[in-house]
């Protein structure tokens, strides 16, 4: 992962890029979900429907944290919605594309004008510093346990063949 391009907005060191290159995506973190004891990260789609993380435990969790404005979030997205066609019809995983404005009709037309099958969300609690610091994108990918497994900051290629064979495995890992 080290090669990749951290391009991110709002990045504002060079510091920061390093820290999240050493964080290979393969390597298996040691956060997890909050408890459901109001700790929990809740996120609300465009008909007001809620869903919690804790609620996901049992499903992969693709979590993108991005904004329409954001240059290296909107070209990221076609690799996303490629990855996400990769698992149509796969219920072991979730994709939640949050906006981080909370614009809900704007980030929605964006999807729709793009043709992307990408489903889009809004913070309805407090996002924990550990999934979203002070850049965009970011991705937080968690384990069916709910482990986080990944944090990436900046954009990336979501098809290229490292990701792809992760995200795999922790689909088909029990």
């Amino acid at each position: 992962m080290a090669g990749f391009c951290f391009a991110a907005c709002n990045n504002n060191t060079n510091k920061k890029a390093a820290q999240t290159a050493s964080t290979e995506i393969a390597q298996k973190a040691t956060t997890s979900l909050p408890d459901q004891t109001g700790n929990d990260v809740i996120f609300k789609d465009k008909d007001g429907k809620t869903v919690s993380l804790s609620s996901l435990k049992g499903k992969v969790v693709f979590i993108n944290f991005w904004a329409t404005w954001c240059p290296p979030c909107i070209q990221e997205m076609p690799t996303i919605n490629e990855l996400k066609g990769k698992y149509k019809g796969n219920d072991d995983i979730v994709f939640l594309m949050v906006d981080v404005d909370n614009k809900m009709e704007k980030s929605t037309a964006f999807m729709e004008k793009n043709k992307y099958d990408l489903p889009v969300y809004v913070p309805a609690s407090n996002i924990p510093s550990e999934y979203l610091g002070s850049s965009i994108p970011t991705t937080v990918i968690l384990d069916k346990s709910g482990d986080m497994i990944a944090r990436i900051e900046g954009g990336r290629d979501y098809t290229s063949p490292e990701i792809i064979k992760v995200v795999n495995e922790l689909v088909e890992s029990n």
